[in-house]
């Protein structure tokens, strides 16, 4: 897929360090976990604020991931810049369904498909209705901003 198929995906540049990577030089693969968990505490930042906020403001609102799936394609080394680019796929009653992509320049090196409850007092809860709308993915067919 073509980055600028999702010109509105949310986009995180990351330096890989010598602590991202096993002994082959390669990028664990549990550290994309961390830039993709990155990627999606900066998509909801800049759409809805901090999560802390929410939090408070929420009497106690807080997001689990509650599945993922991954394919690794192609390792990222030490010193490589990636981008991790996040967007919306789906919203159910009480979870995101945001889709990932770990790039370097143009090449796809993971792909992660991520289902994020919303909780509150330990039960899923609706997703509150402003986080519904900024997390809105565009419809197929429809207009927007270039």
């Amino acid at each position: 897929m073509d980055p600028t198929d999702h010109a509105d995906a949310h986009r995180l540049p990351v330096r890989i360090y010598y602590e991202d990577t096993d002994f082959s030089g390669f990028v664990y693969h549990a550290s994309y976990l961390r830039f993709m968990e990155r990627g999606r505490t900066e998509l909801l930042r800049a759409l809805a604020g901090d999560q802390s906020d929410m939090h408070a403001e929420g009497a106690g609102l807080v997001f689990v991931v509650r599945k993922m799936s991954l394919d690794f394609l192609k390792p990222a080394r030490m010193d490589d810049w990636i981008d991790v680019l996040t967007w919306s796929s789906a919203l159910r009653g009480a979870s995101m369904h945001l889709a990932q992509e770990v790039r370097r320049s143009e090449e796809l090196l993971v792909r992660a498909e991520v289902v994020v409850a919303c909780v509150k007092n330990g039960r899923a809860i609706r997703l509150p209705d402003a986080l519904r709308r900024a997390l809105a993915p565009p419809q197929r067919g429809e207009e927007t901003d270039p």
